[in-house]
Formats: C-alpha cells, sequence, structure tokens
C-alpha cells in the first residue's frame, strides 16, 4: 500500500509537470527555449511540494490516502496557480542571465527529442571546450589590457586552446590567420601555426556516397577513379577519375558524409565560446571576436553546399568569357554534380609559386603570367563584380601545357553591388592620383553609413595615409589597407562585409604575386588596367547620347521649375510672419517606428499589470473589514487577479528581456 501511494504521489507531480510546463509555455508565448521551461517547470514542482510538506504535511503521514485526499481537496489550486507562478519566475531568472539570443543551429531544430539530445551533446561539449580553455590560462588572459605583450600571450593561449578542441576550431584558427585586416599582427603569427591533419575517407565510404547521390555504381559513369585522394580537408576530399562517355579527365570533390551533423554542432560549441569570451573581456569585444565567429559560421556553410562553388565557377567563367586575359578556370559537369559531390576538369599543372622552371623551359615572361593572372581578378572585382575571394598561392597554379594561370578551388567568392564597386574604383583611383578628396568620396560608397561625419578630419588622416606611400619603390596592399583600416575604425566606420572582403582579396592576391616575384607593384599594374579597360570602367557616352539625356532630363524637369518662383515667395512671406516651422517625423523610419510600437504596446499592458494589482490589492484591504460570503468573493476576485497581474509582468519581462538582446 506503500509503495502504491508513493507511486500514485509520483505520478500525480509529474502529471502537474506537465501541465506546468505547456501552461506556463503559451501563458509566456511562443518560441520559448524547450530546456528552459523543462528545468523551470521541474524546480517549481519541486520547490513547491517541499515548502508545502515542510509547512503542512512533515508532521503528518503524508503518504496516507487521506492525507492525499485532504491534498486534493485543500490545496490543490493553491499548489497549481504556486508553481505556474514559480515556474515562470524561473524562466525568466534563466533568460535574464541568457546573455544572447539561442543560435540559429538550435532554432532550427524542431522535433524535441532531437533538442534534448542536441543540448545534451552542447552542454558536454562545451564543457570540454571550457575545461580546456582554462586549463590553457584563458582565465588569466581575460584580467589583461591591450598591448603587445600581452597580446602575445592571449594569442598563444587561443591559438593552443584552438589546437586542442580539434575539429571546426583549427579551422577557424586557419581562417583567422587570413583576417591581417582586423587582427593584430601577433595573432596572424600565432595562428598561422595551426595544422590540422585530416585522416581521408576510407574507399568503401566514398564509393557509397556516390552510389548513393547518383542512384547507380560509379562504374557505370566512371572508367577510372583513384582510390586514393590526392587531396583531403575537413570538409571534403578531391579524387582522380576519368569519364566512361567521353574518357576526359576529371577530379571528383566528395562532401564527407558527417560533415553537416558534425558542422551544426561544433559551430554551435564555437558562437557560445565567442559569444562567452567577447562579454568576459574588452579585448576580445574590440577584436569583435563574435562577429569574427559567426562570419567563419556563415561563410563554412556555404562551403559544404557544392551547388554554391559550382555556381561561383559558373559566375565568374562566364564573366571572363571575353575578357582578353589568358586565364583558366575548370569546366564543371553540372548533370554529374550535386551539392556533395562537384565533378570538375582536371587541370594538369603546378602551384604558381613552384612555375619558374616550366616557364623559362616554355620561353615564357612570368611578368606578363603575372599580369593576365591579375589583369583577370582585377576585371571580376572591378568589371563583373563577383570575384575569387581566396586567391592565395594554392588556389592558382599554371598549366603545364600551356602556361596559362589557373583558378582553383571557388568555395569562397565574393559578390560587390554596383555601389560598392564604383566606390572601391574611386578609392583605387584616389590613391593612384594620391587624391585625398577622392579617396573620401570612394569611401561614401564603401561604408554603411555614407555620410561622413567628419570630414575634414578623415581627408587629413587620409593624406597622411598618402604621404606615408610617397615615394615608395613598392607599395605593400597590407601596409596600406591595414593603415585604411585603423582610420576608418578611429572614424567609427564600417565598411560593408563585402568590401571587407574585396580588399581581404586584394592582400592576398598581392601576397600570391609577390611570393612569386617581391618586386610586382600590383598598383602600377592596377594603373595599366584601368587605362586599357577605362570604357568598362568609366561607362562613356557619345556627345549625342548625352545632349539626348540633357533633354530629356529638362523636359523632365520644366513642372517643377516653373514652381520654383512661387515657393521662394510663398517661403518668404512664412518668414516675415514668423510662421516658419520645422518637422521631423521620426515615424519616418521603419526602424523607429517599430521600436517606438514595440515599447509603447509593452508599456500599456505594464499599465494594465499595475491596475490589476492595484485594484486586487484594494480588495484585499476591503475584503478585512466585511463579514460572509461577500469576503470570500472579494478575496477570491483579488486572488485571481493578482496571479493575473503577476503572470502579465513575468511575460513583459520576458519579451523585454528578448527584444532588447536583439537590438
Amino acid at each position: 500500500m506503500l509503495c502504491l501511494n508513493i507511486i500514485i504521489l509520483i505520478l500525480q507531480l509529474v502529471v502537474m509537470g506537465v501541465f506546468i510546463y505547456f501552461l506556463s509555455g503559451r501563458l509566456m508565448g511562443t518560441k520559448l527555449n524547450m530546456i528552459k521551461l523543462v528545468l523551470s517547470a521541474v524546480l517549481s514542482v519541486v520547490l513547491t511540494t517541499f515548502v508545502f510538506w515542510y509547512s503542512y504535511f512533515r508532521h503528518t503521514n503524508y503518504l496516507n490516502q487521506d492525507v492525499l485526499q485532504q491534498v486534493s481537496n485543500i490545496g490543490t489550486l493553491v499548489w497549481f496557480g504556486s508553481m505556474l507562478l514559480i515556474a515562470m519566475l524561473f524562466y525568466l531568472i534563466f533568460e535574464l542571465f541568457d546573455p544572447k539570443q539561442e543560435s540559429d543551429f538550435q532554432a532550427n531544430q524542431e522535433n524535441a527529442l532531437l533538442k534534448i539530445r542536441s543540448n545534451y551533446y552542447r552542454k558536454r561539449r562545451l564543457a570540454q571546450v571550457f575545461r580546456i580553455a582554462f586549463k590553457q590560462g584563458i582565465g588569466k588572459a581575460l584580467q589583461y589590457k591591450r598591448s603587445y605583450e600581452n597580446d602575445r600571450y592571449i594569442a598563444v593561449v587561443l591559438r593552443n586552446i584552438l589546437e586542442e578542441t580539434g575539429g571546426i576550431f583549427i579551422k577557424f584558427g586557419q581562417v583567422l590567420s587570413t583576417r591581417k585586416d582586423i587582427l593584430p599582427p601577433v595573432f596572424i603569427e600565432e595562428f598561422s601555426k595551426l595544422q590540422q591533419n585530416v585522416r581521408p575517407m576510407p574507399t568503401d565510404e566514398v564509393q557509397q556516397i556516390i552510389r548513393r547521390e547518383f542512384g547507380e555504381d560509379p562504374s557505370v559513369y566512371f572508367k577510372y577513379f583513384a582510390e586514393q585522394p590526392f587531396a583531403a580537408g575537413s570538409i571534403g576530399q578531391v579524387h582522380r577519375a576519368q569519364l566512361r562517355e567521353t574518357n576526359e579527365e576529371v577530379v571528383v570533390k566528395v562532401l564527407r558524409s558527417d560533415v553537416t551533423r558534425i558542422m551544426n554542432k561544433d559551430l554551435d560549441i564555437l558562437l557560445h565560446f565567442a559569444m562567452w569570451l567577447e562579454e568576459e573581456s574588452t579585448w576580445a569585444e574590440n577584436l569583435g571576436f563574435y562577429q569574427l565567429a559567426t562570419g567563419f559560421a556563415n561563410g563554412l556553410r556555404e562551403e559544404i553546399n557544392f551547388d554554391i562553388e559550382r555556381r561561383n565557377m559558373e559566375q565568374i567563367t562566364n564573366a571572363l568569357k571575353n575578357s582578353g586575359h589568358k586565364v583558366r578556370i575548370p569546366k564543371v559537369y553540372p548533370e554529374l554534380s550535386n551539392r556533395k559531390i562537384l565533378v570538375m576538369e582536371y587541370m594538369k599543372g603546378v602551384p604558381i609559386t613552384k612555375s619558374a622552371p616550366l616557364l623559362k623551359q616554355r620561353g615564357i615572361e612570368q611578368q606578363q603570367v603575372l599580369s593576365e593572372l591579375y589583369g583577370a581578378f582585377l576585371e571580376q572585382l572591378l568589371v563583373a563584380g563577383v570575384f575569387h575571394a581566396d586567391p592565395h598561392p594554392g588556389n592558382v597554379y599554371v598549366m603545364e601545357d600551356t602556361g596559362e594561370p589557373v583558378f582553383l578551388d571557388f568555395g569562397a567568392a565574393g559578390r560587390i553591388g554596383p555601389l560598392q564597386n564604383r566606390g572601391l574604383r574611386t578609392l583605387l583611383i584616389g590613391i593612384a592620383r594620391n587624391d585625398v578628396k577622392i579617396m573620401a568620396q570612394g569611401l561614401e560608397n564603401l561604408v554603411t553609413d555614407g555620410n561622413l561625419k567628419n570630414r575634414a578630419s578623415l581627408e587629413q588622416d587620409l593624406s597622411q595615409l598618402l604621404i606615408s606611400i610617397q615615394y615608395m619603390d613598392k607599395i605593400s596592399t597590407e601596409t596600406l589597407v591595414q593603415r585604411l583600416f585603423d582610420i576608418m575604425k578611429s572614424h567609427e566606420l564600417k565598411l560593408y562585409p563585402m568590401v571587407s572582403m574585396a580588399l581581404r582579396a586584394l592582400i592576398t592576391i598581392d601576397g600570391t604575386l609577390s611570393s612569386v616575384n617581391p618586386q610586382y607593384d600590383i598598383f602600377n599594374e592596377a594603373k595599366r588596367f584601368s587605362i586599357e579597360n577605362k570604357e568598362d570602367l568609366a561607362q562613356a557616352v557619345t556627345f549625342d547620347e548625352l545632349k539626348t539625356t540633357a533633354v530629356q532630363e529638362m523636359i523632365l524637369l520644366m513642372p517643377q521649375l516653373r514652381d520654383i518662383p512661387r515657393r521662394v515667395d510663398q517661403i518668404v512671406q512664412n518668414f516675415e510672419r514668423g510662421e516658419m516651422t520645422v518637422k521631423a517625423n521620426i515615424f519616418a523610419d521603419a526602424k523607429n517606428a517599430t521600436f517606438i510600437s514595440h515599447w509603447l504596446s509593452l508599456l500599456i499592458l505594464l499599465t494594465v499589470a499595475v491596475t490589476f494589482g492595484f485594484i486586487s490589492v484594494a480588495l484585499l484591504a476591503i475584503a478585512q473589514f466585511i463579514n460572509g460570503m461577500y469576503a470570500v468573493y472579494l478575496n477570491t476576485a483579488a486572488f485571481v487577479g493578482l496571479f493575473l497581474s503577476s503572470v502579465i509582468l513575468v511575460r513583459l519581462s520576458v519579451q523585454a528581456l528578448r527584444y532588447s538582446k536583439r537590438i
């Protein structure tokens, strides 16, 4: 009998906990975190049960059937209401100490069981990351302020953390080693030491992936397929093969079977770690560590979809179709490619850094090859607006048979809009002409806030930049762009993300060309490119076209021109009468309107909740002076009003916290 009563009591508590979970979720709103909600319900059941036991049952035989009946008759409603309110308060506390919104990876998981399993893995992996971080000395590093010596120590600590954590973290460090536009040199130096040894997939697994994607055995399409890959990475690996129908030599890029699952989980961990690091450390906040991690996550998400890489190759190939620059891009076989497999033309060649003997043997000038390569890149960047975003030496080859340069690996490609494209051209022209006015004009189209607030001070800093590179035999793109970024930071100017990518790509290709010929000057070549492509860059028109356009514009302006005298007279009359007014509509901006309407609605609900509370307190006070059934009615109404007031206040607090984290 005792065991049966215990089971009944436990079942009652479980059922009440389930009701608390669903009801509190509905009262607080949708899109709540399931783990927080479950934990809040469990804690509320445990806490209220302990309080009821301590205050009412501890001196009784609370497992007796009669006592259980008393519970259901006397205190169930109060107990349940207390559970509900305390569960909502617990959720509010969890929301208060959660620094950011949930990541997209967790929000996209809809199945409750998957959420639980994913959250368990994330907590366990995150705990492992933090153990490694504190073991490597992150706690001491967080106390430091920015200086060269401290940056060196912090960079070593971070590199050790990323290296020991492994997986996506190492790849993140490798990507950070290319961010010379943001990170100090000591960080670049340390992150460049990260090496990732990736074990290739077994042949059977590769064959199974191809068979699953094609629906048939690989031998149906390939006459020959190399078992051993000649390149393997954390995302995929590349095999040589020969097409059965045409006998063409191809390479087959195969996505790792578990990369998506691992990436989603580890990237979620990385984002949480970066978020925590930025909140705990001013130097991480100054570096924009969380923003770097977010950009890395977004880029990696694109890299695991080979359809995106195929589209990048198709766009850049078409952009260079009528180009005079002899640069090759591998042909893609779309009928054999999808998001997990990419089949491309095999380009037999050598890395550009090892191409000197080949070019000498074929009697090809090295300067000519570098000019063709750089010209093709500038045409992508300044004319087409779609460009190879990572032209490092490993992605640039020279064909053995023709000596032509080749771009490889289009997993990262940038796209820059017409306005930013024009701004970038104007900026480069200003640097070439040594004119700060033109440089500032170009920057207006490159920054998110095009209104340069202190233009005179900005032009003064730009003039100092130009003076520092005058009379130099060769201008370092890396130094120039880094100085430009420093100036923009000091003026609180922020580049569009794709503009930052374009400048980084410019630094990368400068490093690639300089590794072959240290004397290669990309700015002189950029001037020559501008002269050779002045029609594409300037988009010049004939005199007749210009005259026709001017006449059309004048016809359109005639009504406004005729109305000018009347408007001027009206302005003068208003000024004489002292009736000049200025209207400012704060609701003209959609963001302002949304912000104000949101907080106004919260204020209205807050007023309702406070009113409920005051009325309920007043009813309780009045009930003290009344006897009989009316007192019971007043007390009931008062407690219900207090409960509703509490529910509204908790919901308002949760919504306000969530909204404040998004702005």
